[in-house]
């Protein structure tokens, strides 16, 4: 049966939230920003890993307003301090009730792809918006990560081979690696309006914060690659490469929709 390829019971998760704070919230941020996200707004915030962004999200809409962050193994963010109006929950997407409905704004950063049932949640998120509420998804592209530079050929290739595998394995259970190439045609026959996307990518040379989410992610899943054929002498000969500044690959490209739910006027 499919299941979500990175558990987040896991161990590595820790390393590959932080990366992902550092490398993406502030892109996330200015996104969510676009929405006009005030004081007083209700927000749902889905997978919200470690919390930074509902926590960030309780600054902005004050203690008028109300954010609920979810996730499937809230740990990672039950450490954090928060005030009252911004509460953590247990939550499985696919399977539970969603917790209340609406929201002026509902956020979902890198849950969706990994979804089998994707499109039925895409659903459901925007059933939970209230009309002229906002939908802001954003995924990775996940086949475009060209290499930019490298010591040799054999390098590169190597790279090339190690996440191809890794990718083939998310497949496998149930992701589509490509699905930020179609959220935006999937958002509008879900019945948001006035769509807008953006792509942000950046470069990662070796041994910088963010090529670090490809070692977390190939550690966590080191077994499962091993019966794909990457053998430990490969990962090995990977880790070191991550590390070496002569080597710069692109950043997965971050595509970030947003859309509204029309009001109720605008369906007359």
């Amino acid at each position: 049966m499919p299941q979500y390829l990175f558990d987040n019971a896991a161990a590595q998760t820790g390393g590959r939230f932080s990366v992902l704070e550092r490398c993406y919230d502030p892109v996330s941020q200015g996104q969510l920003e676009l929405t006009g996200l005030a004081a007083g707004w209700r927000c749902l915030e889905v997978g919200g890993g470690s919390s930074s962004l509902g926590d960030w999200l309780g600054e902005r809409v004050g203690p008028g307003g109300q954010v609920t962050v979810t996730d499937i193994e809230p740990r990672w963010a039950a450490g954090r301090e928060r005030p009252a109006h911004v509460r953590l929950v247990r939550h499985d997407i696919v399977r539970d009730p969603l917790p209340g409905d609406g929201y002026d704004l509902v956020h979902a950063r890198l849950v969706l792809q990994h979804l089998p049932e994707r499109l039925h949640v895409l659903e459901r998120l925007v059933e939970v918006l209230r009309p002229g509420g906002w939908l802001v998804l954003e995924e990775f592209d996940c086949g475009w990560t060209p290499v930019l530079a490298a010591p040799d050929e054999t390098a590169a290739a190597l790279f090339d081979r190690v996440h191809s595998a890794l990718i083939g394995l998310l497949q496998e259970a149930g992701g589509d690696p490509l699905f930020a190439r179609r959220m935006t045609g999937a958002m509008a026959r879900a019945g948001l309006t006035r769509l807008a996307a953006t792509t942000y990518a950046e470069a990662w040379p070796g041994g910088s914060a963010g090529i670090a989410l490809h070692r977390h992610n190939s550690d966590q899943v080191a077994d499962r690659l091993a019966a794909a054929g990457i053998t430990n002498g490969d990962l090995d000969r990977f880790r070191a490469l991550l590390q070496d500044p002569a080597f710069i690959v692109n950043s997965y490209p971050l595509l970030s929709v947003r859309g509204r739910r029309p009001l109720l006027e605008d369906l007359r």
